[in-house]
């Protein structure tokens, strides 16, 4: 898992390589002469997590109307919904998830345009969907997805950006700010903060994780890899939600994680840690300033709303290394789990 975290930002520049990034244009082009009318992704996981930033990505940065699908719906009860003029995008790291497989494969023959976002552009997956995006992460090792993570995102990023375009090319001032984005994941990866944090949570019984809007992708996939790698309890909340009341719980022993990055998002984000620190909750943000009523914060660049989630999850996974070796369990082989998960 160590090795792997540590080579994301190779994975990012890797992927802003012209091939990689002619690849995914291509792709972004015919999506746009297709002209889909709405958005349907369908994930499982790390990846459904990258899916959710993806449809954040595609409602604000295109306009179309994004739904999340429900496999089982398709591969339990049979049904067959008309899905003509929708773009359906599946998002997996191995491409081999039979239920992920069978959404795409009904959509296809039911009038959507498929795409498949993969780490192994062999799978089932891929070979299912009519377009497919390779995103080059390279074998991962651990069980516990990281740098296929964050792959998947900078994939999703690069496509929509180049759907909106109208061309499928990333415009030239979207490319230059991209193209810092190793060199600013390899800073923060170079920050040991998080590692020290986790001697904090040892004996926590639960966590909560917080974010709004882009952010929120990234609170729900770091409470999966706490609870994937050191069992511990991780409920994730949007901000928004948190204030509706799950905040009723918040006390002292009840560590909460908030992302508060730039942009709207992050600026709501203000309030709602605000209203933590009332309750003298233990609140540790992600993020680029100080925020009122935290205890703490693992610092992150301030960068673009959109490019957050890249950065912000960083700190999160080595806080979940960290604090499943301090708790005394082994990060690279989480008890009941496999690299492929299957299910109908």
């Amino acid at each position: 898992m160590s090795e792997d975290i540590a080579e994301q930002p190779a994975g990012f520049a890797r992927l802003l390589e012209s091939g990689p990034s002619a690849a995914i244009a291509e792709v972004a082009a015919e999506v746009v002469r297709r002209a889909p009318r709405s958005v349907l992704f369908v994930g499982r996981g790390t990846s459904d997590h990258a899916a959710l930033y993806g449809a954040y990505l595609a409602e604000i940065r295109l306009g179309l109307p994004v739904a999340s699908a429900s496999p089982s719906a398709i591969t339990l009860y049979g049904a067959r919904p008309d899905l003509t003029g929708t773009l359906v995008i599946g998002v997996s790291q191995s491409g081999g998830s039979a239920d992920l497989t069978g959404v795409l494969s009904v959509a296809r023959e039911t009038g959507a345009l498929t795409l498949a976002l993969t780490n192994n552009p062999d799978s089932p997956l891929a070979r299912a969907a009519e377009l497919s995006v390779d995103v080059v992460a390279g074998h991962e090792r651990a069980v516990a997805a990281t740098k296929t993570y964050t792959a998947e995102l900078l994939a999703l990023l690069m496509l929509v950006e180049g759907i909106r375009a109208g061309d499928g090319r990333l415009p030239a001032e979207e490319r230059a700010a991209l193209e810092k984005l190793p060199q600013l994941a390899s800073d923060v990866l170079a920050d040991r903060s998080a590692t020290e944090l986790a001697q904090r949570y040892r004996f926590a019984s639960s966590l909560v994780t917080t974010g709004r809007g882009y952010a929120y992708p990234t609170a729900r996939e770091a409470a999966l890899k706490l609870m994937e790698t050191s069992y511990l309890p991780a409920l994730a909340f949007s901000g928004a939600d948190l204030l509706h009341g799950p905040l009723a719980m918040a006390d002292p022993d009840v560590p909460v994680l908030a992302v508060v990055g730039d942009g709207p998002g992050g600026r709501s984000m203000r309030d709602v840690v605000a209203r933590l620190g009332e309750r003298r909750a233990d609140v540790v943000t992600i993020g680029g300033s100080d925020v009122d009523g935290a205890s703490g914060r693992l610092t992150v660049p301030s960068v673009d709303e959109r490019y957050g989630p890249l950065l912000d999850i960083l700190p999160l996974q080595q806080l979940a290394l960290a604090l499943s070796l301090a708790r005394g369990e082994d990060p690279d082989a989480p008890r009941g789990l496999k690299k492929v998960t299957t299910t109908l």
